[in-house]
């Protein structure tokens, strides 16, 4: 069969294009006879973080060497990532014929099982342009994106039940027809639900739902406001708050200050006064309110979720990558997903949120509908909502 020459040629320039960038966070030398082992850390490495290629048959020079003829490169490099990765990960594979010799693109994408591991039971992850030992920070958030762990379970160390505001959990059981007061353990019926833990520790859920002071303990699990007075975050501020508290009590507090700072232009249309240009309803405004409590990452201190507001954009910012099984491009039709299970069915009890995976579409539409633009980004370990204004 003939070789087709623009398929070839597409190659050709995209293996150059990746060549004259050097060694990155998504690109990797290799030569031909690299071990199976060092392979399969790059493999793992960029599987765990966000994809990448690995290129083999060029030095780490950028200089192609090239691959032997007596070895099936593709079938080797297949077999590695078959044999020498748990779990095992699919791969994209063409051999380039360059100039100087053939190449190996080997495309790796971020890896839908994560996280992976060495068969030394080593989990990597890609920094710069090399590979490390994922730290216990770095690995919990493996866990969670793959559904494996969820921190809003865990204990939080020094706590119990004198950390819980006991009436605001009674007000929310008298709505089952329970009364908890009524209870000589409320300790057990509060593990049961998730609450507390077995030992007796409160949950983070727990702590975040009905804790009476829940940033003595989680000082970052607020939402930062910020109003500027133009487009850019240099510009004069206008104002600025901590919100925190209970989750409710965020969300609440939070829209009444974005509320408080948007400013509303209105004329007289007859007997009644109308806005003058379009706003978002305030459902809008809740429903990321709510997807930024319910669906950050609590494992990450030191960020809080942040609220900006400019004269072009609002912008909401939550700590933590999206899970293994949702992409940016689903969100915008419906996807159903849960970082914090527990936190996610007493917010829905509540009436806090419509069933899971309803709202970013809502928002998408209203967006759409009224021309403003809305982009869905994750930048880092943050998760962006960017609103046209």
């Amino acid at each position: 069969m003939t070789p087709n020459n623009n398929f070839n040629n597409n190659h050709i320039a995209e293996v150059l294009a990746l060549i004259s960038q050097g060694e990155n966070s998504s690109v990797e030398f290799k030569s031909a006879n690299a071990h199976p082992d060092s392979l399969a850390r790059e493999i793992i490495a960029f599987a765990n973080t966000q994809g990448g290629a690995l290129l083999i048959g060029v030095e780490d020079d950028g200089r192609i060497s090239g691959l032997t003829e007596s070895v099936d490169h593709e079938a080797r490099i297949a077999n590695i990532a078959r044999n020498n990765i748990n779990p095992p990960i699919n791969i994209e594979s063409v051999i380039v014929s360059m100039p100087e010799g053939r190449v190996l693109l080997v495309k790796i994408g971020r890896g839908r099982d994560r996280p992976y591991q060495t068969l030394q039971n080593q989990f990597l992850i890609r920094v710069g342009s090399t590979n490390r030992t994922a730290t216990q920070g770095e690995l919990l958030r493996l866990f969670q994106q793959a559904g494996l762990f969820h921190y809003d379970a865990t204990a939080v160390q020094g706590t119990g039940i004198a950390d819980l505001n006991l009436a605001a959990l009674d007000r929310y059981f008298s709505q089952y027809n329970f009364d908890l007061n009524a209870e000589d353990d409320q300790s057990r019926i509060l593990a049961n639900a998730d609450v507390m833990t077995e030992d007796g520790a409160v949950t983070v859920a727990g702590l975040l739902l009905f804790g009476i002071n829940p940033q003595r303990h989680l000082p970052y699990a607020g939402i930062s406001f910020a109003h500027f007075a133009g487009c850019e975050i240099t510009e004069e501020l206008i104002d600025k708050q901590v919100i925190e508290g209970a989750l409710g009590f965020q969300v609440d507090s939070a829209l009444a200050v974005l509320r408080n700072n948007l400013q509303r232009p209105s004329r007289i249309q007859g007997s009644r006064t109308e806005d003058a240009a379009f706003q978002y309803p305030e459902k809008v405004f809740r429903e990321l309110l709510v997807n930024a409590v319910i669906h950050r990452n609590y494992a990450i201190t030191g960020s809080r979720i942040r609220v900006q507001l400019f004269t072009d954009r609002i912008e909401f910012i939550s700590p933590g990558r999206l899970p293994n099984s949702v992409s940016i491009a689903k969100l915008s039709i419906g996807v159903s997903y849960a970082v914090n299970p527990i936190i996610v069915k007493f917010m829905e009890n509540m009436r806090y949120m419509d069933r899971l995976g309803r709202g970013l579409p809502m928002v998408w539409q209203i967006a759409r509908n009224h021309q403003r633009e809305i982009r869905f980004e994750e930048l880092g370990e943050e998760f962006w909502v960017i609103l046209g204004r």
